[in-house]
């Protein structure tokens, strides 16, 4: 993990927030701005560049299980989120990933506000990352078609 001081990381948040883009991935002297919905920045990153994901912190406005399982696969060392769910929370801790949040929520409610994300639905019944992958994998690339 970088060594980063907490006014860095604040710094960071800050950008999260100011910039309104969903996450903000700060890994060495490389910072990485997403501003794609859903899990769209973190699984495209995982593909094509996961050595930013490695050791990194993540500033991420909301963080469902999917999103913990792909900041896990990753290697992410620490996670700042604004709104993070209990599944997220507890799949991260116990893959050894620092966390910190403003709010934490039983689950994450989809763009409609109607049910659970689907992203979120899709891993609940998955204990580790690794089971997590191929169910987020299929569900983008649906989406992209």
């Amino acid at each position: 993990m970088i060594d980063m001081t907490d006014l860095q990381k604040s710094g960071l948040i800050g950008r999260l927030v100011a910039e309104n883009c969903s996450c903000v991935i700060s890994n060495g002297d490389e910072i990485y701005v997403g501003r794609e919905r859903g899990v769209a920045d973190l699984f495209c990153l995982l593909k094509e560049n996961p050595g930013l994901l490695a050791g990194a912190f993540v500033a991420d406005k909301v963080v469902g299980k999917g999103a913990a399982a792909l900041m896990v696969s990753g290697g992410v060392a620490e996670v700042h989120a604004l709104v993070i769910s209990r599944p997220a929370l507890e799949l991260l801790q116990k893959s050894g990933v620092t966390v910190g949040y403003g709010e934490l929520v039983d689950n994450i409610i989809n763009r409609s506000r109607t049910g659970i994300c689907p992203v979120e639905a899709l891993c609940a019944d998955c204990q580790t990352a690794a089971e997590c992958l191929p169910l987020i994998e299929n569900f983008v690339s649906r989406q992209n078609q």
